[in-house]
């Protein structure tokens, strides 16, 4: 980072006028997002062709606890579906800038939020997370964010499912065609009358007695899960499937 700021400098790009500039971009960049964002999201999305399955759909549609673990980049697509929005589903949204963009459009689609992160000052959070699942709610997880590093998992969902005894339902989604930002998480936004499938995995239960040494194991099991489906649901579409370089090198070994 030091590097880049001293090429800036160099450049001249670190000036006080060009950096007001940036700063007022991206002020009036984030205003025109969470007043327009939703309203967008909607319109696109009534163009899409969706496909909802699985053996965990069941599970999604019920009004029993569950706690989803899917990835940041998929959030958009997943945000305006039917059996998902006006449930009051909780989201766990960190308590960054990029967080603090996706307010608006969640409360819009009808989720509740809870503002924290797996990774960064999130024992909070966990409490809140936790009470939320034990008095029967539902809530959706990105264990790779909000910086990944891209389709990380963490044991911070195995200690959600194993202290609330809601399971594990995870989701995978997967797009013909899209947009996809330059972010770390590979943002992605279907494009008009994209086929987007979503497979519901088979849920995980963790049970109450699971001991420590075991909920890094399970997340992982989660993660393998999630990458297949997208590699078999990739190859249904005839796209290829976006995964991590090392992910797709292990594949091919």
């Amino acid at each position: 980072m030091a590097a880049a700021a001293a090429a800036r400098d160099a450049a001249g790009r670190n000036a006080p006028q060009l950096a007001r500039r940036r700063r007022w971009r991206r002020r009036v960049g984030a205003w025109l997002l969470t007043l327009l964002g939703p309203w967008l999201v909607r319109a696109l999305a009534a163009t899409w062709r969706v496909q909802q399955r699985g053996p965990g759909f069941a599970l999604l549609r019920s009004d029993r606890p569950w706690l989803v673990a899917m990835w940041h980049g998929g959030m958009l697509a997943l945000m305006p579906l039917r059996h998902h929005r006006r449930r009051r589903i909780g989201v766990l949204v960190s308590p960054s800038d990029d967080g603090s963009l996706a307010l608006q459009a969640l409360a819009s689609f009808g989720y509740r939020v809870v503002r924290g992160s797996l990774s960064r000052g999130g024992a909070e959070a966990l409490r809140t997370m936790q009470h939320w699942l034990q008095d029967g709610g539902q809530l959706v997880l990105t264990p790779d964010g909000p910086r990944g590093p891209r389709c990380t998992m963490n044991s911070g969902v195995a200690w959600l499912a194993r202290g609330s005894g809601a399971p594990i339902l995870p989701v995978s989604i997967t797009v013909d065609r899209a947009w996809r930002l330059r972010s770390w998480d590979r943002f992605m936004i279907p494009k008009p009358f994209a086929r987007v499938v979503v497979d519901y995995l088979e849920p995980v239960p963790v049970p109450t007695t699971t001991d420590d040494a075991t909920l890094e194991p399970i997340g992982g099991e989660v993660r393998r899960a999630l990458l297949q489906q997208h590699r078999a649901a990739a190859a249904e579409l005839g796209t290829p499937a976006d995964e991590p370089a090392a992910d797709a090198d292990a594949e091919r070994c």
